[in-house]
């Protein structure tokens, strides 16, 4: 700080001895109160020089205006009555460091000067002038000034105001405490340009700033503001340096092409610049690519674009809210060489507009120079357009002027003119005046500062459109007062198009993509589709809809997926009811038909109680077809379960029961004469009814542990294209759950299929053994190619249609092929060969001959006949004859497919009835003596003789043999001992004796 004060007390020195007696760059404008001005009125020099050539706008008019302001105010008797305002106004020539060194004489008045070291000529002290007082500063005009000027001013509490400062770092009240302004700072500015960007649809923009304060501060603030605010990034940010080489801007707009995208440009620049940048772009062949969005630096000034127009077209600007002020327009044609001699920089004015030069006295004047008459009249031998900062120049006399007058008011209530209280004007208590002035400035909008001395942010939006090549112009779009109003339908671009062009990285995406982000580059993104069953939940995030649903077709949101069922009229289920129908028929044809003739040998012969059983087993198998494709409810759902196996399991059981009943018959005759047990109609039906409840049983359980209920599987149709996908409204039946349920049937049939595997060699009056070994290698073909078909189909889209169609239509094969094998020979016969359906009377010779009991295995039968009636009877201990011939009967009708007719079955009965009650009773010596009575009939028996040779069929009805049938006696078990076996016929039957 002290280096500083002893650079500053040098300065001021070497100032006031340069210009004690004459500034040549400065107007001096004698008053009661003196005010400071900055403005440039020259531009920044070369390379070693301090001021170019003259700023005609920028400079003189608005100097022109400070003058202008001060004589308004002068003359006004209401506003600083008695005081007269002065000015020292001087050139900053643009520059920061030149206006720093000009402005020192602002505070040479309040700096003691040491002189005690300097004598004149004749040994007294020099008599130093004082310097009029400044009280406050008008300007300066570019940020880069003020702030280096407001860094001096505030260590004297000199207040400042500016007229065009609008850098945001003014803002700063604790650095720049004695600064104010008029116009909105640059962040206001930012603020609007980043709303109108938004306006535009723009999201990805770049920005160019002149070296220096104004433009490197817009741009940051412009940067800040976008950051907070979010939705616009920043593709470049390129700075135009203070003193540029040749090629820089070419340089600059191919680094702008970088990003080529970012067609839309921030910039903040001076008037010099922003020209040379487009005269670059129409260099480079780009007049119509970039759309640039300029700041007041800009505004509605012609000069930057003057014979650059088709580049820049379209240029929306932003220029605080201004007025042209009539009254100064007035003043400023009227002044001329003769009665603006006040202003030093005048003549040089007059020269520069009205092209022409003035004689000066000792300098000879260029010949091809024009003479300047001194006659020319602004506005009329020139052209001319009020500057737009003229206004706020003129506010900010008035802002001070204001503040003084207020401050006489307080301070010099009943005095006029300045008081002592007023002399000298303290610097911090007019600064607080300044801060509390509200007024109707010179445009008629309020003047007022907030706390940090800022003017409240007005703009106009401006557009440079080219309506025709002869008339370009700018016009008004909008307003910004704190929010943009912005008119799009009156923006035009090139060649008139209405359309906004683009200014983005990436296009927004489409209804159902998502944006997957570039990184370090937020507003750039790839569109990525919400694919498979997702859908759009933000712009930014593909969430897979619930299981019930499936995304709208434009993927923004998720629709209910739809529901089916199998349809009745659906080829899936016609093909199968087809078959069960038809099955069903067949199979009620046959129990109707055997219902019908259930007495006669053939449906006797079938097993009649088995018969009916297997019959209502396959009934069922049919049945389950309509259940399957009936539409899913709980009743149906628990019929479904009860009867999908269950009518396999009958069918099965019953066939089991036939083949096991057979084969251990069979193989039980090779090992012994003993009968093999459960061999009757009853112990068969229960056989069958006991392996039916395990089905039954298992259901129930089932029941219990999961009740029957209907389930919408979303799942099983649920295909990579969702359009496809559909909910299936079905029972609560898994795959393992169907399979589960028909595993038991499956064990069964296997079984059955083995015992008939071994009994394909009994003899063939079995009837029953072959058509169910052939039915059952049949049905294990048709489920064999059942499995491969069910499973294979898992991932169809049709696999619901395809698995119950498959499984009823094996199913009815399965039933088909029971049923058709057999059962329809029988039925055939009975139908159409009535004939051979009734009783034959088979003489006993034809008997032993048909059953082979005299071949190979004549002696086997005859075995196996005691072995089964001596096993009846000690089943039965308590027996009636009708019984005991009904079984003697069916056996000889099941098993040899014979019919005993010849009226010997109550005698057979009634003897073994009445040797069994002898054995019983103890009776032996009277068991003994039946068995001998027997034996002797036996013996005493006339021999059979030949009849004469007659024709063939009265051979076969007269014939009579003795049938040779095993009357054994039946015993309780092998441990008792039997009795002896008969020698004798009885009733034409032989009893024949058992071998040990």
């Amino acid at each position: 700080m002290l280096s500083l004060w002893l650079w500053i007390g040098g300065q001021v020195i070497h100032v006031s001895a340069s210009h004690q007696h004459f500034h040549p760059h400065s107007i001096k404008i004698p008053g009661d109160i003196t005010l400071g001005g900055l403005f440039p009125i020259h531009a920044r020099g070369p390379h070693g020089i301090n001021c170019g050539e003259l700023k005609k706008e920028k400079g003189i008019h608005r100097m022109e205006a400070m003058l202008y302001a001060l004589d308004q105010i002068n003359s006004d008797p209401y506003l600083l009555p008695n005081i007269t305002l002065g000015a020292r106004i001087l050139d900053t020539c643009s520059r920061d460091t030149y206006a720093l060194e000009q402005s020192l004489t602002f505070v040479q008045a309040l700096i003691q000067k040491d002189t005690s070291d300097i004598r004149c000529s004749n040994g007294e002290p020099p008599i130093i002038r004082k310097p009029e007082r400044v009280v406050g500063v008008i300007g300066a005009s570019a940020s880069s000034v003020s702030i280096m000027v407001a860094n001096i001013l505030r260590l004297f509490e000199i207040p400042q105001v500016s007229y065009a400062s609008t850098a945001p770092e003014l803002s700063d009240n604790n650095r720049y405490d004695f600064f104010s302004r008029v116009v909105p700072p640059d962040s206001y500015q930012a603020q609007a340009m980043l709303d109108i960007v938004k306006a535009l649809g723009w999201n990805y923009v770049s920005t160019l700033a002149s070296e220096g304060n104004y433009g490197e501060s817009g741009v940051e603030a412009f940067m800040q503001i976008s950051r907070e605010a979010g939705g616009v990034c920043i593709a470049q940010s390129v700075k135009i340096p203070r003193e540029p080489t040749p090629g820089e801007f070419d340089k600059i707009i191919r680094r702008l092409m970088e990003t080529s995208n970012a067609r839309g440009v921030i910039i903040f620049a001076n008037e010099d610049d922003i020209k040379r940048v487009l005269e670059a772009a129409r260099r480079a062949n780009l007049t119509d690519h970039f759309r640039f969005v300029g700041s007041d630096s800009w505004g509605a000034k012609s000069s930057p674009i003057a014979e650059l127009e088709d580049v820049a077209e379209g240029a929306v600007t932003i220029l605080p809210k201004r007025a042209s002020i009539d009254g100064f327009d007035q003043y400023f044609m009227s002044r001329s060489l003769e009665n603006n001699r006040r202003n030093i920089w005048f003549n040089e004015f007059w020269e520069d507009d009205f092209r022409c030069k003035l004689t000066r006295p000792g300098v000879k004047l260029d010949p091809d120079k024009k003479k300047c008459t001194g006659e020319e009249r602004i506005g009329q031998d020139s052209s001319y357009e009020q500057e737009g900062k003229v206004q706020f120049v003129i506010d900010a006399v008035y802002a001070v002027a204001h503040a003084l007058h207020s401050m006489h008011l307080n301070l010099c209530p009943s005095q006029a003119g300045v008081c002592s209280h007023m002399d000298p004007v303290e610097g911090r208590s007019l600064l607080d005046f300044i801060r509390a002035v509200n007024f109707n400035g010179s445009a008629g909008t309020s003047v007022l500062f907030n706390e940090n001395g800022d003017a409240p942010g007005r703009y106009d939006i401006f557009q440079f459109q080219m309506t025709n090549h002869s008339h370009p112009g700018y016009r008004v779009i909008g307003q910004w007062t704190n929010n943009l109003r912005l008119n799009l339908e009156d923006m035009q671009w090139s060649g008139g198009d209405k359309s906004v062009p683009d200014s983005v990285c990436s296009f927004p995406c489409e209804p159902g993509e998502r944006k997957k982000m570039v990184k370090g580059v937020p507003c750039c993104w790839h569109c990525e589709l919400c694919d498979g069953y997702q859908y759009q939940l933000d712009e930014f995030t593909c969430e897979t809809c619930p299981s019930d649903m499936r995304p709208a077709p434009n993927r923004t949101t998720c629709r209910p997926t739809p529901i089916i069922k199998l349809e009745w009229n659906s080829p899936w289920a016609l093909v199968p009811t087809s078959i069960a129908m038809l099955g069903i028929l067949a199979t009620s044809s046959v129990v109707i038909t055997f219902i019908r003739f259930n007495d006669t040998p053939i449906v006797k012969a079938s097993g009649r109680e088995l018969s009916y059983v297997l019959l209502t087993g396959i009934f069922l198998i049919y049945l389950i077809t309509f259940l399957m494709i009936a539409e899913p409810g709980v009743v149906v759902c628990a019929f479904r379960r009860l009867l999908l196996g269950l009518g396999m399991a009958i069918t099965y059981s019953a066939m089991l029961t036939k083949t096991n009943r057979i084969y251990r018959i069979f193989e039980q005759g090779k090992r012994s004469v003993t009968p093999p047990k459960f061999i009757s109609p009853s112990s068969q039906l229960v056989i069958t009814f006991i392996l039916i409840s395990v089905q039954v049983l298992g259901v129930f359980v089932w029941f219990a542990v999961i009740p029957p209920h209907t389930i919408i599987d979303y799942e099983e149709l649920r295909p990579p294209n969702p359009d496809l996908a559909r909910g299936i409204l079905k029972c609560d039946m898994s795959d393992l759950s169907i399979i589960c349920c028909l595993s038991y049937s499956i064990v069964l049939m296997v079984t059955c299929t083995v015992y008939a595997v071994k009994s394909r060699g009994v003899p063939e009056t079995f009837n029953e053994a072959k058509p169910i070994g052939f039915t059952m290698y049949t049905t294990c073909i048709v489920w064999l190619a059942f499995v491969p078909i069910f499973f294979g189909t898992a991932q169809s889209t049709e696999k619901m249609f395809i698995q119950t169609m498959t499984l009823t239509v094996s199913m009815s094969l399965s039933a088909s092929v029971s049923l058709g094998m057999l059962y329809m020979p029988k039925v055939y016969v009975i139908i159409f060969q009535p004939e051979q359906n009734v009783q034959k009377r088979k003489k006993s010779f034809k008997i032993s001959v048909d059953n082979g009991f005299g071949g190979v295995y004549g002696q086997q039968k005859a075995d196996w006949m005691v072995d089964v009636v001596q096993q009846y009877f000690h089943d039965n201990a308590d027996l009636q004859q009708c019984e005991v011939e009904d079984f003697i009967a069916e056996l000889m009708d099941q098993e040899f497919d014979t019919v005993v007719d010849d009226g010997s079955l109550p005698q057979v009965s009634f003897s073994l009835l009445q040797l069994f009650s002898q054995w019983k009773q103890g009776a032996l010596q009277q068991l003994q003596h039946t068995i001998n009575t027997l034996t002797q009939k036996k013996s005493q028996r006339s021999k059979v003789t030949a009849p004469p040779k007659e024709s063939d069929e009265e051979s076969d009805e007269d014939e009579t043999q003795v049938m040779e049938c095993d009357s054994s006696t039946p015993s309780v078990s092998r441990t008792h001992p039997p009795p002896p076996p008969p020698q004798d016929e009885e009733d034409g039957w032989t009893v024949v004796r058992k071998k040990k």
